[in-house]
């Protein structure tokens, strides 16, 4: 049986699509089409939210939005994977639209509240054509709101629409995601890792190109979902273990090196304690990533690769069957590391192997898959690519 993939678009196919979509719905064309990519987090999961570090890279997986302004302050969205939706700005608020509109309805109403959108806004038509696979624990979220908030207010600050980005999850969405997402999809480089210090917000670019490697994506298509409570959850566990260690995130513990680690052991609730040893850990990991990086050594990459997953999967226990066994299998295949990425509870692996074995890693993942009674993988192999962008 053939394997599944899930397939990038070219710009030029995105484009095509988008303005397709736009003159079926709205019977003329757009003012422009723009994109946004998903993401992959090479390393440092679930702890933006406490200040941490974070390595993610842009997938050449994209949504594309075509859009074009209104006089009468409707706003109208259609997607290809969604129903449509229709509004005004005063529908738009904390709580309110639900479902996917919030995502992209709720851009405007960030946009307006930091201050990046005029207040003679006079609504929008946007028709949105993904190759991001929904659920997949990509960001297909943050690449849709990415494409809009290009679009709407292209001039702006990069990192000022991410924060409004994160501010629809937030606040509008009711995600209580961190802003590693958004800040891929927008401030990120083809061929590199962007290196997000969340306490400070500050960027830099970190090389990343495997020469003689694969990495490998496995979307497990076992649902990937953040508004579920799990990742609140989680979140809280981490906010709760910084309060009770007397600091203002768990970040100041990770920069304190081997005296951080030891007031973790210090926390009397196993759960709080073992959340706080992954975020600590894991801040640590993407330090040793990025020297890795640096000095071209794969080998160690791996080793943290797998080493982050262990931690997510026992001390932060949000990976799933699913994950578990694309990664173990693509070990079992000789892959030199592999790890969950994402959110957790569903979604993705990322696994880094040499191109010789991609065939026997597939096959391995897909029949362990079959004998557990998993859902059929799908895989794709991405390289570090561009950030959002004006297509036409």
């Amino acid at each position: 049986m053939t394997a599944r993939w899930f397939r990038p678009m070219s710009d030029a196919e995105l484009a095509e699509a988008a303005v397709d979509l736009f003159r079926r719905e709205f019977d003329r064309g757009p003012d422009g089409v723009w994109a946004a990519p998903g993401r992959v987090n090479l390393i440092g999961e679930h702890v933006d939210y406490a200040g941490g570090l974070c390595l993610p890279i842009a997938l050449p997986h994209s949504t594309a939005a075509a859009v074009s302004p209104r006089s009468d302050g409707l706003i109208r969205l259609r997607s290809t994977d969604a129903d449509r939706w229709d509004g005004r700005l005063e529908d738009v608020g904390p709580g309110r639209p639900a479902g996917w509109a919030a995502y992209a309805a709720g851009v405007i109403w960030a946009l307006r509240e930091n201050g990046l959108l005029t207040d003679d806004f006079g609504g929008v038509d946007v028709a949105f054509v993904s190759a991001v696979p929904i659920g997949a624990g990509l960001s297909s979220s943050a690449a849709l709101e990415c494409s809009l908030a290009l679009a709407l207010a292209p001039e702006a600050d990069r990192a000022k629409l991410a924060a409004a980005c994160v501010r629809t999850e937030n606040e509008v969405a009711l995600a209580p995601t961190g802003g590693m997402d958004q800040a891929a999809a927008l401030l990120a480089t083809e061929g590199h890792a962007l290196l997000l210090d969340s306490a400070s917000s500050s960027v830099s670019q970190v090389p990343f190109d495997p020469e003689g490697l694969t990495l490998l994506v496995v979307d497990t298509r076992a649902p990937h979902r953040l508004v579920d409570g799990a990742y609140g959850d989680r979140r809280a566990a981490v906010e709760l273990a910084a309060q009770r260690l007397g600091v203002g995130s768990l970040r100041e513990l990770a920069d304190l090196g081997s005296d951080g680690t030891d007031a973790v052991r210090s926390l009397q609730d196993d759960v709080l304690r073992r959340r706080a040893r992954h975020v600590i850990s894991e801040i640590a990991r993407v330090r040793h990533a990025v020297r890795a990086l640096h000095s071209g050594d794969f080998g160690e990459l791996g080793r943290l690769l797998y080493a982050s997953h262990l931690s997510l999967s026992c001390d932060f226990e949000v990976s799933c069957a699913e994950l578990d066994n694309a990664v173990e299998s693509t070990l079992i295949a000789g892959a030199l590391g592999a790890r969950m990425t994402g959110g957790g509870f569903g979604g993705s692996a990322i696994a880094l192997i040499p191109p010789e074995r991609v065939d026997e890693a597939i096959e391995t993942v897909r029949s362990r898959a079959d004998e557990r009674g998993l859902t059929e993988p799908a895989f794709a192999m991405v390289t570090a690519s561009p950030p959002a962008r004006r297509l036409i």
